[in-house]
């Protein structure tokens, strides 16, 4: 007896060969055999479909184990935000980290010297941003624990070399990270993509620029490359633009800082508090203590926006800068 496969069974096959995680190919098989017609013509089909299945799901299991053991790319995230630098052989990955943060990568003139993701702290003012250096990406392999990283991530940099085809490199890296339903954020997703996709803050880094002619090429490369994201020249060598890196940073992670003060006091600025962008006084509560959300009467603050002192109610927006006095 004939299969008579359906068309959506053959799509659905497609995607199965095309698969680069063992979560796609279950996800794949399973819709296979949903769809296939049940008679005797597709008994053989039938039984190899459910034998990959579960040879798969052994497999899932086994990886899951081995990652509950300790995964490299398991890094837990501390400071105000985690972000990975991902891009091609020497770009300067792991020089960045070095330049910006305690961490100390191993570092060298030839590529692949960084087989694990490495985090760091980099300093910024009274804050710290967690920097991860990463195994380099190209086009022949791309770890797929690495990419589900990338996709937990606050903000992911993509660092190019200026003097390597840097156009080439960046479309090669946004074309992988497409493979992984990984976008910029505000960008239009194309229909055929496949769902849940991840949308991610995103910025180019375009290291190098301070050869001669280094500044042409890199207006040239922002001429032509296209850019759905913003891209910043620098030299990590001499340091050129890499405190305007950290800046936006802390600009694209979307927080502020508030200090507190009690009645009477100074207010402390050493340690203040990371809260998101357009965080009300009563958000700021909540983050100090659980109690306080019912406790709250109203606050005093300093800063930019207001009065010295100016009483405010649980609606308010607090500001970058602000200094708040709560009163319970």
């Amino acid at each position: 007896m004939p299969a008579n496969l359906p068309p959506t069974y053959l799509e659905a096959e497609r995607r199965y060969r095309e698969a680069r995680t063992t979560e796609e190919k279950i996800e794949a098989l399973e819709e296979m055999f949903a769809i296939i017609p049940k008679h005797k013509g597709t008994d053989k089909m039938q039984a190899d479909i459910k034998r990959r299945i579960s040879r798969h799901k052994e497999e899932a299991q086994k990886k899951k184990g081995a990652a509950k053991q300790k995964s490299a790319f398991s890094i837990e995230k501390e400071g105000a935000s985690q972000v990975i630098v991902i891009g091609p052989p020497n770009a300067g990955k792991s020089s960045l980290i070095t330049a910006l943060t305690n961490a100390e990568p191993e570092i060298a003139p030839f590529p692949h010297t960084t087989h694990k993701p490495t985090p760091g702290m980099a300093p910024y003012e009274n804050i710290q941003f967690q920097l991860v250096d990463t195994p380099p990406i190209t086009a022949d392999y791309v770890d797929p624990l690495m990419m589900d990283l990338v996709r937990r991530v606050d903000i992911v940099v993509i660092l190019l070399d200026i003097t390597t085809d840097p156009i080439g490199q960046y479309e090669e890296i946004m074309r992988i990270l497409e493979e992984y339903r990984i976008f910029p954020e505000g960008t239009e997703v194309p229909e055929n993509i496949r769902r849940p996709v991840f949308m991610k803050k995103i910025s180019v880094v375009v290291n190098k620029v301070d050869g001669p002619g280094r500044e042409e090429d890199f207006q040239a490369f922002l001429e032509l490359a296209e850019l759905k994201v913003p891209a910043l020249p620098v030299s990590i060598l001499n340091g050129t633009n890499l405190d305007v890196f950290l800046r936006i940073i802390y600009d694209m992670s979307g927080i502020i800082r508030v200090y507190s003060k009690n009645p009477g006091r100074e207010p402390d600025m050493d340690e203040p508090f990371v809260i998101p962008r357009d965080s009300t006084l009563e958000d700021l509560a909540g983050r100090i203590h659980k109690d306080f959300l019912t406790k709250l009467k109203y606050a005093r603050i300093w800063g930019r926006t207001v009065h010295d002192g100016m009483m405010v109610q649980r609606d308010y927006v607090m500001q970058d800068g602000d200094i708040v006095e709560i009163h319970l």
